[in-house]
């Protein structure tokens, strides 16, 4: 049982290197993507993957780099299962995925999903990820991708995308 618990650990770390291919500052484990990893009575690694949206388009790449990352280091079988049980959440990123994402350049989301309303967590007053200004406005709601908005900081003028709490 201790092996076992030893496999499962170091499937988490070695998914910490897996890149969000949209984000790519952001693992799959920072964004809390990965659902479960447990080893079946096969012996055979199994990933439960849940995508930032049903309709993703990097879900195969992402279930790609999953098994190519573990059989590396050399735990294989893997298989990755979908998981769309449950939609994926602004709640399950990680509070260093959510400082990564600000340095990167990306204001996180600010509280969780069940308080942001209809609104999906946009307003004004988003700290801005330059200058940590709380001085900034809303441009658009929809910005490079349907789950960011655009701001623009009003004390330092730069726009940034704010990840819209989901």
């Amino acid at each position: 049982m201790q092996m076992i618990g030893h496999v499962i650990q170091q499937c988490w770390d070695i998914l910490e290197t897996v890149s969000d291919p949209e984000i790519p500052a952001l693992s799959v484990i920072d964004l809390g993507m990965i659902r479960g990893i447990e080893l079946n009575q096969q012996d055979q690694i199994v990933v439960r993957l849940t995508p930032t949206y049903s309709g993703c388009p990097a879900t195969d790449l992402l279930k790609s780099q999953i098994v190519s990352a573990l059989g590396e280091q050399g735990l294989s079988p893997v298989t990755v299962v979908i998981d769309l049980s449950t939609a994926w959440t602004t709640d399950w990123m990680s509070a260093s995925g959510k400082q990564k994402l600000q340095d990167y350049g990306i204001a996180p989301p600010e509280g969780l999903s069940h308080q942001c309303g209809s609104h999906v967590g946009l307003k004004d007053g988003v700290v801005c990820p330059q200058c940590k200004s709380r001085h900034t406005r809303l441009l658009t709601e929809f910005s490079s991708t349907a789950c960011k908005a655009l701001y623009k900081c009003q004390d330092c003028l730069e726009p940034f995308d704010y990840f819209k709490c989901i």
